[in-house]
C-alpha cells in the first residue's frame, strides 16, 4: 500500500523535478486531454508556458478543472508522484505574462541579466491554482531512509 507524501515532500518533489508534468483538460466531448508540458511553480501555483489558441487553451477557457500529474519511478519499490486537482486560468494579458516570463526564467536558473523584457508573441500561460492534492509512494519514506 502506497503512503502519502507530507506536504514537505510534495513541495520538494514539485521543485526538484526537471520542469515536466502532464496537464490533463476536459474536451468538449467529456473526454480527457492530457499533454506534457514544461513547468514551475509560483507560489502554491503550478505556471506552464504554452502557445495561445492550442487545444488545451480552449479546454481550460471552456471548463477551467484540470489536473495536473507528475511521476517518477521504475518498479513498484520506487514510484511515486503528485496529482493536483484545481483551477486553471489562461494569461494573455501582456504585463501578467511577462511577469510569467520572468518568473519562469528565475526558476529555471537563468540569469536575471538575460531574463525577458516583452512577453513572447503568441505565447500564453496556463496558471492552476490546486483545490486538491494526491500524493503516493511505493518506496521508503525520507525520513526512513536517514
Amino acid at each position: 500500500m502506497p503512503r502519502k507524501l507530507s506536504d514537505e515532500e510534495i513541495e520538494a518533489y514539485l521543485d526538484s523535478r526537471p520542469g515536466w508534468a502532464i496537464l490533463t483538460t476536459i474536451d468538449d466531448d467529456g473526454f480527457p486531454h492530457s499533454v506534457p508540458l514544461g513547468y514551475f511553480r509560483l507560489g502554491r501555483d503550478v505556471v506552464m508556458g504554452v502557445r495561445d489558441e492550442t487545444h488545451k487553451i480552449s479546454n481550460v477557457e471552456r471548463n477551467p478543472n484540470v489536473s495536473v500529474l507528475l511521476e517518477d519511478g521504475s518498479t513498484m519499490a520506487d514510484i511515486r508522484g503528485v496529482m493536483l486537482q484545481g483551477h486553471a486560468r489562461v494569461v494573455r494579458e501582456s504585463d501578467e505574462a511577462l511577469q510569467l516570463a520572468r518568473e519562469g526564467a528565475r526558476a529555471r536558473g537563468v540569469p536575471e541579466a538575460e531574463w525577458p523584457t516583452a512577453p513572447r508573441p503568441g505565447a500564453a500561460y496556463i496558471r492552476v491554482t490546486p483545490v486538491r492534492t494526491r500524493s503516493w509512494a511505493y518506496g521508503e519514506s525520507t525520513t526512513e531512509q536517514s
